[in-house]
């Protein structure tokens, strides 16, 4: 046997048994308790990341600790291969398709993950990019389609003049294309979206279930689906029939509504505007408002933009004049696209009224103040306290919550409005004009209208033969041969969508298919979906907290509701890994501070790169790349390996049996060591999934191996056997590849990762203990059980914190505290 871990050698025979023998397949038919884990799939960029190498490093811990606890565990891994960079790929290369592309980097992150050691079941991956897993995803989108749950309309889209193409968010930098440099408009196009909106309710009371999700995940949730109790209030436009509709949460300020604002982009702009001297003017704003992004637009930093339209509405209260405003700080997206101003009482309103010289009335001022709260002593500053109703007519008095409800109930009952709830959730636009994406299944027949594709027409394939072209108009418009093609109705002529959808939308549901990945006809059936669903640990980074897991929740409600499942949430656990840094910053090229997967593992291997990024920080936590720290890594594990290279003939020739009754006392600590480590390892891995402290406590146990070792003349080699067995059992889910190699090295049958876990005997945690006398000023006043072993320091604390020592030392100098070891303490005081 060598003396140091080769790891080159070792890890490939392994990973190749592995393979070879399927040990990673979950059974069809057990007794087991079924457990799912998962890590978010990757996009196949080509390599894998240090931030890949943590999650699945992670997930893989979790995974073998499961099978090793008893249950039949589900670990698979797919490829979220749609998407632009490929495309783009395409196109700077020329003669690269994206397929080829793509299949090409899956095959070498593949590759990656197997010499990672990672316990898959590559049997069940999954890819979005092929027929056999878009065609469901298209057969979702009909099913919504049916149920009036994707539907298409207008939408203000990012648009590059030049290349004359929508432009994703991403394709966005410093509002200028990122192909051509030009500056980017926004413009209105027909879109698809999925009506996610009639879920929020759903998705907001569904929280309750996520007991084990990280509050503040739940909190950006909440935030961004955004629900309000409110009320949408008419007000009459002069001099035309239509109302102004506007939602607010504040009806009891409407009396001191002196404005309206409309986003630039409301539908009755043009209305209000036409065949005035203001007309030319509003276009030209509403043109330069269009080119600002929505964040500019929105951020309490950026500058407010304004201007009156020459159109009034009257407040429906009070049946006053209020000019109609336009502004950049509202949206058409948020509720109506029309705000009431209220500038005494929103910072916002107010900032906008003094810029542009509009009127400011206070409605609302403390409960307690005696005069009337007035204009000029806001001082700039809105009131937005709480308080009581002033110059609101026969409300004046009222509390603001008394007058919500007064005025809401008067204004509803008058037809002046209606009560709603609302929210800042909008419905999730799919629509992506590019290639690389799953095609929606639609197509457009003059005589029928819109018309999805049968089910058993899919999927509508994406046709390989296009052309690629830096102008960033997608390749299928141009594509005759998919673009033409039949009404599945009346069978006349028809054109198909050349949109491709958002790839949140493969992502969205790609956990269920791996529970019957090989299904032909149906996405899963509903009993391997709920053999296995939902997943019992989701793993992945903080940034997709809101957007893939709320339209994962989505899915699975509707997926529900089609009746394939009957769980409403996907994820029962959630755990948001960390980034991994260097220099304190984020790993990226252009920092110059990469360091990368296959450089680690063809230097150290899988075993020492998993484990240090599993002890440098607790997994939640960012994590500092340390080359020293992998270093440190690698000692470790060769410090294991020499345990048993030292010693080897006296672990394989022990048969002599395991005798705790004549235990000397540096094999009672060792024996106590042991089963402190498996406590430890134990429920920092299966409770509070610390893996680092987990790995700390292994090594705890090894140190305590070669102190045992140092302090004795002879070995009791079958104690040394059965702590360096059970170390080899908590060591293997953070090294696979060494603890295999060892475990049959020692002669043991079977994969060490189906071994079972090793359980802690409450006993033998236990330290010996002794009796201390305490004298107080030699007259003995207590006796005290300590443990054998315990020094001066920790004695005398005890000691003084005995109540029988404290009423006889409180308020009296302590002059000596004398210790006989192991017999007898005796204060002196005075």
């Amino acid at each position: 046997m060598k003396g140091y871990y080769d790891f080159k050698e070792i890890e490939r025979k392994w990973q190749n048994t592995w393979e070879k023998e399927g040990i990673f397949t979950p059974a069809d038919e057990t007794d087991k308790e079924n457990y799912y884990v998962l890590e978010m799939f990757p996009y196949p960029s080509g390599n894998l990341h240090m931030g890949h190498v943590r999650v699945y490093s992670i997930g893989d811990v979790i995974a073998r600790f499961k099978v090793m606890n008893g249950y039949n565990v589900l670990h698979p891994m797919g490829w979220d291969a749609f998407g632009l960079p490929a495309e783009n790929a395409a196109i700077k290369h020329g003669n690269i398709h994206p397929q080829d592309w793509t299949w090409d980097n899956i095959d070498n992150m593949r590759k990656q993950m197997k010499a990672m050691g990672l316990s898959y079941d590559w049997d069940r991956e999954v890819t979005t990019a092929k027929e056999d897993y878009y065609k469901w995803t298209q057969w979702f989108f009909v099913q919504m389609f049916k149920k009036g749950l994707a539907y298409k309309k207008k939408s203000s889209v990012n648009w590059c003049p030049d290349c004359e193409t929508v432009l994703a968010n991403e394709q966005v930098i410093n509002n200028q294309c990122e192909r051509c440099d030009t500056e980017v408009e926004q413009k209105e196009l027909e879109q698809w979206f999925f009506k996610i909106t009639d879920y929020a309710e759903r998705l907001l009371e569904d929280h309750e279930l996520l007991e084990n999700w990280p509050e503040k995940v739940k909190v950006m949730q909440r935030n961004w689906i955004g629900r309000s109790e409110g009320m949408k209030i008419n007000f009459p436009i002069k001099g035309l029939e239509e109302t102004l509709d506007v939602f607010t949460t504040r009806p009891d300020t409407i009396y001191g509504a002196s404005y309206m604002v409309l986003a630039p982009e409301h539908p009755l702009v043009d209305q209000l505007v036409a065949g005035t001297d203001r007309e030319d003017e509003v276009k030209e704003f509403v043109h330069k408002v269009k080119k600002q992004k929505e964040m500019e637009r929105t951020s309490p930093e950026s500058a407010k933009m304004g201007m009156f339209t020459g159109a009034y509405a009257l407040n429906p209260m009070t049946g006053e004049e209020i000019p109609i405003m336009l502004a950049n700080y509202v949206l058409m997206g948020y509720g109506t696209g029309a705000i009431m101003a209220v500038p005494a009482h929103d910072q916002r309103d107010l900032d906008f009224a003094l810029k542009y010289d509009l009127p400011v009335k206070v409605v609302i001022q403390p409960v307690d103040r005696k005069e009337k709260l007035t204009v000029e002593e806001l001082a700039g500053e809105a009131y937005t306290g709480d308080g009581c109703l002033i110059n609101s007519g026969k409300f004046n008095g009222l509390t603001v919550e008394e007058a919500f409800s007064a005025m809401a109930s008067y204004m509803e009952k008058e037809g002046m409005g209606k009560i709603e709830v609302n929210y800042r959730l909008r419905d999730w636009l799919i629509s992506r004009q590019r290639y690389w994406g799953t095609p929606i299944p639609i197509v457009y027949c003059d005589k029928c209208g819109v018309v999805p594709v049968p089910e058993e027409e899919l999927p509508v394939k994406l046709p390989r033969d296009v052309e690629f072209s830096p102008g960033g108009e997608s390749p299928l418009n141009k594509c005759d041969e998919f673009v033409n093609t039949e009404c599945p109705e009346c069978g006349g002529k028809a054109r198909r969508e050349i949109d491709t959808m958002d790839t949140f939308v493969d992502s969205s549901w790609y956990f269920l298919r791996y529970t019957d990945p090989h299904n032909d006809k149906l996405p899963f059936t509903k009993g391997q979906a709920e053999k296995w669903f939902p997943v019992d640990q989701y793993i992945g980074g903080v940034e997709h907290a809101i957007l893939h897991l709320l339209y994962a929740r989505f899915f699975t409600k509707v997926i529900s509701d089609l009746g394939l499942t009957d769980v409403v949430e996907p994820f029962t656990n959630w755990l948001a890994q960390g980034m991994v840094l260097k220099d304190g910053a984020k790993m990226s090229k252009s920092k110059g501070n990469v360091v990368a997967p296959k450089d680690i593992l063809g230097k150290y291997g899988a075993d020492t790169a998993r484990l240090f990024i599993l002890f440098a920080s607790p997994p939640e936590k960012d994590l500092e790349w340390s080359d020293k720290g992998v270093e440190g890594s690698e000692r470790f594990l060769n410090r294991v390996w020499r345990l048993f290279s030292d010693h080897i003939e006296g672990l394989k020739n022990n048969s002599a049996k395991l005798d705790k009754e004549l235990f000397t006392g540096n094999e009672k600590e060792l024996y106590r060591e042991l089963h402190l480590a498996i406590k430890r390892v134990t429920e920092d891995i299966g409770v509070r999934l610390n893996l680092n402290t987990a790995i700390s406590a292994i090594m705890e146990l090894t140190n305590a191996c070669y102190h045992y070792l140092n302090e004795v003349e002879v070995i009791n080699y079958s104690l040394l056997s059965e702590t360096i067995d059970k170390l080899l059992l908590l060591l293997a889910p953070f090294a696979p590849h060494m603890t295999e190699e060892l475990w049959h090295e020692l002669g043991h049958d079977g994969f060490i990762s189906q071994q079972a876990w090793p359980e802690y005997e409450e006993e033998a945690l236990k330290k010996d203990e002794i009796t201390i006398v305490v004298q107080i000023n030699g007259k003995v006043r207590d006796k005290l059980k300590v443990e054998a072993e315990i020094d001066e320091e920790s004695l005398k604390e005890t000691v003084l914190k005995s109540q029988k020592v404290q009423d006889y030392t409180t308020d009296k100098e302590i002059v000596k505290f004398i210790v006989i070891p192991k017999k007898l303490v005796n204060i002196v005081v005075k």
